[in-house]
């Protein structure tokens, strides 16, 4: 691993409810480490806040976005559809922005005003394609770190993610427990396992594979890699779902059709509703950063940064933790995040645990669970009263 790098010069935080978004230079003073040996700075990164920051700036919540998220989890600009957590922040909600400052920030490596392989490298003036460094989980939670150093923000009330999400989760409490008071992984791991290793492969190949990928240069040459990130999102998508859902959803009802055509245009539902999938994900995203973020997600181990004993990574760890996980979640099983649990179980740590019944697979943390939305309100509000409690001792 290598060492951070000092705190950003503090700057003024823009604090307004519901704001359209914010794009800041970071890494201007001293460059971001990277992992794999490269200084980045500055860089761009773009965020979101929604409520408001009380006066001790001890109420925010940071928000982890899965692989294709992005920094507007409610009410993204230019766009009539809902945000990917639309259900679970705003007022009321279990991430209530009446008592929380909910920050999401784009990883570093994205496409959507983050620093990333499609904006312009400033040493060649042309877009970084794949002279971008590769980067790792822990490498977007160093920015994140900068991030918050820029809104004044030394501690969180609670670190929270699903999927790729809680793999920053825990990189975060694990590398800044003293800046992180809660954290709850959703549908994660403390490792990429084989199995997803290999299903970022197969999208990764079908993405080079593709002509108008031009080698990552695309950009450049006027194109976009469509079929190869078309079929590298239904091969993903397909994972994020369960077989009851998808015989729910689909069946084997035919698409438009009372019968068969014996050829290979969708005569399925399920084949429409994945190809739909596929051309629609190519105008929101792009190539280069899904090879960039895939591969940060298959560098993720903490158990191997810990001489193979996960327990290590949460010594003396003062974070409470809820881990949650869902009974049809094959992409990520809730014996990965049992694993977690021992470990954390063995260090002695403050950890509740959850799996909820579903048959909504991974996606599930996205999508309508009463049950979980439960869970979290009544470990954000013990998490609270104990703040509380903590700080009246400490007479802060």
């Amino acid at each position: 691993m290598t060492q951070d790098a000092p705190s950003q010069s503090r700057k003024p935080s823009l604090r307004d409810p519901f704001d359209a978004g914010h794009a800041v230079a970071l890494g201007t003073d001293w460059p971001l480490q990277l992992d794999c040996g490269t200084a980045l700075g500055p860089f761009t990164m773009a965020y979101r806040t929604y409520g408001r920051l009380d006066a001790e700036h001890s109420n925010a919540i940071l928000v982890c976005h899965a692989l294709t998220g992005d920094q507007h989890p409610v009410d993204p600009p230019h766009s009539n559809r809902p945000g990917w957590w639309q259900l679970m922040i705003g007022p009321g909600k279990p991430l209530d922005t009446d008592r929380y400052f909910v920050i999401c920030a784009n990883v570093l490596g994205g496409c959507a005003g983050t620093t990333g392989p499609k904006e312009i490298n400033p040493a060649t003036g042309r877009p970084w394609g794949l002279d971008f460094p590769v980067i790792t989980i822990a490498d977007m939670v160093r920015a994140q770190t900068l991030l918050l150093d820029h809104l004044e923000i030394d501690r969180l009330f609670c670190v929270i993610g699903g999927s790729m999400g809680a793999m920053q989760a825990l990189q975060f409490a694990v590398s800044y427990p003293e800046r992180t008071f809660a954290c709850v992984p959703i549908a994660g791991a403390a490792r990429h396992s084989a199995q997803n290793i290999a299903f970022h492969e197969v999208g990764r190949q079908a993405i080079m594979a593709d002509p108008e990928w031009c080698g990552g240069n695309y950009l450049e040459e006027g194109t976009v890699p469509r079929r190869g990130l078309a079929v590298a999102r239904m091969a993903a998508h397909i994972t994020y779902l369960s077989e009851p859902a998808l015989h729910r959803k689909f069946g084997r009802r035919l698409q438009d059709r009372q019968a068969v055509t014996y050829g290979f245009d969708a005569d399925f539902q399920v084949e429409s509703y994945l190809r739909h999938q596929g051309s629609t994900f190519v105008d929101r995203f792009d190539a280069n950063s899904y090879l960039y973020i895939t591969r940060a997600m298959d560098y993720f181990d903490l158990v191997s940064e810990y001489d193979g004993v996960l327990a290590r990574a949460f010594a003396q760890t003062p974070v409470r933790y809820c881990v949650v996980s869902f009974t049809s979640d094959w992409l990520f099983p809730t014996s990965q995040s049992r694993e977690i649990v021992h470990a954390l179980n063995a260090a002695a740590a403050d950890v509740s645990f959850v799996e909820i019944e579903t048959d909504k697979g991974h996606d599930a943390f996205l999508l309508d669970e009463p049950e979980f939305f439960a869970v979290l309100r009544g470990f954000l509000q013990g998490c609270s009263d104990h703040w509380r409690l903590t700080q009246s001792a400490t007479g802060s």
